[in-house]
């Protein structure tokens, strides 16, 4: 057979794109050639492929062998073609018949003695392989858990390139050799207490019931040791399970980012809280060569904690802005487009001023260093948060009352989940899970609009200037998330009073 061809999956983001591999055996001098923009992982596949080859008892001929990955005008980056390349390469040579693995996507990096590596980014490239109408994968054996996740597949699993050619129909002996598995990762441990451990700040586990409720953006201002970080941690747990498709986008970005996936799919709201000093890579994602994703998509579908964030770079904290309004990152490179999701719960914690003391008695911060600590905070950005809340320091009387009347975690998120009910009940038809993702021309429109008695302070705000637009329909949004944490059929003037103070508060 002079040529061969088998499928792979190149990987943008968390979309995944066909590729054809191509092998050709032809006469001349002995080379081996991968073409169709590989990046340079990937172009030291043929010195992996000969090794592996040559360790697995079935040595590529001294001729000239050269791998095309079609779509051409496609990047592929990674090692993960490296499977796909053997077989297509060694089928080329008869050992195995070339119509077995003409529609099964190959996934592996191969080492020198011809077994299997396990490589990120597995279940995305199942999910896109099942899409494309696949009629197999094969993986690593250290990836077989990640790649079972995704019903509707045939999954086969490989310790090393001999299984694989056994598997496709060759004459070898098996030889039994022990799987490589993934390195161990071990996530950085948050703390997620429950909410009866915050003491003294009514006000603020409100606002994080609101939060929850409705999807919104939270900023706390207040002195360091206030709590703030404490109510932060807490914010996960009053978020309902994730729904499957939701389960599947989060673990396919731990997949891509190369952390660890359990058994089954990830169903608990995902934490982020990276360190100020946080890059923009590092927050948006990006990077050279394969594009990985960052702080905001691994916390998409959950809670990005950004702690002391006037601390952060003004770029940094500025590129949030788009992703806030679309659910999604989209990092463009010179050939290759990356999508990653970014439907993310901000969380912003910031002192009063450089000092943390905030104009008190012990405060050394002139009002200019004030005005230029919190100036950090573009207005751009604080008008898409939805929730400001000041934190106040807790006095002792409130540290030693008794707290078993104070609310649980359990007790919060049985509000929430009802509150979300209701708000998928309204909106669930027009296709907005929670009351954060209702577009303001819906909310204005004759059926949803409120009465202008009941909107009149609103009305006030946003002819004086205290308010833009876009603030007008964020604090609507969160009054309808107070008449839903009350159980209320629609929005009435004490709502609205309610949500603009959460929204003016500071």
């Amino acid at each position: 057979m002079a040529v061969a061809r088998t499928l792979a999956i190149a990987l943008h983001g968390i979309d995944g794109a066909l590729v054809e591999i191509e092998a050709d055996l032809a006469n001349g001098l002995p080379a081996f050639t991968i073409i169709g923009l590989p990046d340079a992982a990937l172009g030291e596949a043929k010195d992996r492929v000969r090794a592996a080859a040559v360790n697995s008892g079935c040595d590529l001929p001294a001729r000239k062998v050269t791998v095309n990955l079609s779509p051409a005008s496609l990047p592929k980056h990674g090692s993960g073609f490296d499977l796909g390349i053997a077989v297509a390469a060694l089928a080329t040579t008869g050992i195995i018949d070339a119509a077995a693995i003409d529609r099964i996507v190959h996934v592996g990096e191969l080492s020198l003695d011809g077994r299997l590596r396990p490589v990120a980014g597995v279940l995305p490239t199942v999910l896109a392989s099942r899409r494309a109408g696949a009629a197999a994968v094969v993986v690593p054996s250290g990836n077989a858990d990640e790649a079972r996740l995704v019903p509707g597949i045939r999954i086969i699993a490989a310790a090393s390139l001999r299984d694989v050619l056994i598997g496709h129909g060759a004459r070898l002996e098996p030889v039994p050799v022990d799987a490589l598995e993934p390195p161990v990762s071990v996530a950085p441990r948050v703390e997620t207490g429950d909410l009866a451990d915050v003491v003294g700040h009514p006000e603020a586990v409100e606002a994080l019931q609101v939060a929850a409720a409705g999807g919104h953006h939270l900023l706390m201002l207040g002195p360091p040791g206030a709590g703030k970080t404490l109510l932060a941690s807490r914010l996960p747990g009053l978020l309902p399970d994730l729904d499957p498709d939701s389960a599947v986008e989060v673990s396919s970005v731990r997949s891509l980012a190369g952390l660890p996936i359990g058994p089954t799919l990830q169903t608990r709201p995902p934490l982020e809280a990276p360190h100020h000093s946080a890059t923009m890579a590092a927050l948006v994602g990006g990077g050279s060569g394969l594009v990985r994703p960052g702080a905001i998509s691994r916390a998409s579908h959950g809670v990005l904690f950004l702690d002391e964030a006037p601390e952060f770079s003004a770029s940094v904290l500025d590129a949030l802005r788009q992703p806030l309004e679309t659910g999604e990152i989209t990092i463009h490179r010179a050939r290759a487009v990356a999508r990653f999701p970014a439907r993310f719960q901000l969380v912003l914690a910031a002192n009063p001023c450089p000092c943390g003391q905030g104009g008190g008695d012990d405060c050394t911060c002139t009002s200019l260093m004030r005005r230029r600590y919190l100036g950090r905070l573009s207005g751009p950005l604080l008008d898409r948060i939805d929730l400001h809340v000041t934190v106040r320091r807790v006095g002792a009387a409130q540290l030693t009352e008794n707290g078993p009347s104070a609310m649980t975690t359990a007790q919060a998120r049985q509000r929430v989940v009802a509150a979300r009910a209701r708000a998928a009940a309204r909106w669930g038809q027009e296709g907005y899970p929670v009351n954060a993702l209702v577009p303001g021309t819906l909310l204005r429109s004759d059926r949803w609009r409120l009465p202008a008695a009941d909107r009149a302070t609103l009305d006030r705000a946003l002819e004086r200037g205290a308010l833009t637009m876009r603030g007008y329909d964020r604090v609507i949004r969160v009054a309808w998330t107070v008449a839903d944490l009350e159980g209320d059929e629609r929005p009435g003037a004490d709502h609205v009073g309610r949500a603009l103070y959460l929204r003016k508060g500071i």
